[in-house]
């Protein structure tokens, strides 16, 4: 059996549909399904269990596909391993990120990545959504957070820094709030996610500890991009992470309202977190990724004066 038909198999395994797994290797589904009767003959046992909207898993298929997977990882490792000796880092590198951090930090930086690491492929997921690292075959991924729960590699990239801002136009309408407090008096931009909607957390300045800021407004969204270009729009206030608005902060675009003080949405231990399946082996393209990633952002000041950004 050769890499490819184990990657058919454990694709249908993964996407639950020959269907998907043909499309997203662009085969006739036809083929797949051929190709599993056959091993299944071989086998003598039944792999998957076909329903015409599903294909499902047998206990044995389980066993099976899951000791399949040990060895199609291995079998990668040892090829990519043996290229690497004479050409560097090489291979395909699956990386997600949510997307504002992708669009804006991780985007402009592949071009300097590929000229540095030629024989490494990207393919950048960006989401929203936490994906599942070994359901997905992601191979590293970048976090934004608290912290990270789960049986994976938590490594800190950089610490979280937010910054309050707001467009000149909608401060010469409104006015600059002068304190954290008075923010209770403006149309903030929110988050619509648990926890970011009514209030932000201040420190510093001639605050006595952390203080909680009641905020509210008439426009919630569910991404930092979103929030970004309303704040441009003038629409109210907004908090937002610093390698997102230091940019606009430098040129002038939006108003850093509260310089002396620090501020987060949830909790001042919030940073950008790399993340990958397994300790015990780690690919030198994934190795190649990390490094660069903490040489070009690995700090707070790092991004906003990153000339290829």
């Amino acid at each position: 059996m050769d890499l490819e038909t184990i990657g058919l198999l454990l694709d249908v395994h993964r996407l639950g549909s020959f269907a998907e797994a043909a499309r997203g290797r662009d085969l006739d589904p036809s083929r797949i399904s051929r190709a599993v009767a056959a091993l299944e003959r071989d086998l003598g046992i039944r792999l998957f269990q076909r329903t015409t909207r599903r294909v499902r898993t047998t206990e044995a298929g389980e066993i099976y596909l899951r000791r399949l997977a040990l060895i199609a990882e291995d079998l990668e490792r040892a090829r990519d391993d043996a290229r690497s000796v004479s050409e560097g880092p090489v291979g395909l590198l699956r990386l997600t990120a949510t997307v504002a951090f992708g669009d804006k930090v991780i985007v402009p930086l592949l071009p300097a990545f590929r000229r540095a690491h030629p024989h490494v492929d990207v393919d950048l997921v960006l989401s929203d959504a936490n994906l599942d690292l070994v359901r997905d075959r992601v191979d590293l991924a970048v976090r934004l957070g608290p912290g990270v729960a789960g049986d994976l590699v938590v490594s800190k990239l950089r610490d979280s820094v937010y910054r309050v801002c707001a467009s000149p136009a909608y401060l010469a309408e409104h006015g600059r709030p002068r304190e954290p407090r008075d923010l209770a008096g403006h149309q903030c931009l929110r988050f619509n996610l648990p926890g970011f909607r009514d209030r932000w957390i201040f420190a510093g300045g001639d605050l006595d500890g952390p203080v909680e800021v009641p905020v509210s407004g008439g426009v919630i969204a569910s991404g930092a991009s979103a929030l970004h270009a309303l704040a441009l729009a003038g629409l109210g206030p907004v908090l937002l992470a610093d390698w997102l608005v230091d940019d606009d902060v430098a040129a002038g675009r939006l108003v850093d309202l509260f310089p002396g003080h620090r501020v987060t949405p949830t909790s001042f231990e919030t940073a950008v977190w790399l993340l990958y399946p397994s300790r015990s082996f780690l690919p030198r393209k994934v190795r190649a990724m990390i490094d660069f990633l903490r040489a070009r952002i690995g700090t707070p000041s790092t991004i906003a004066a990153n000339p290829n950004l």
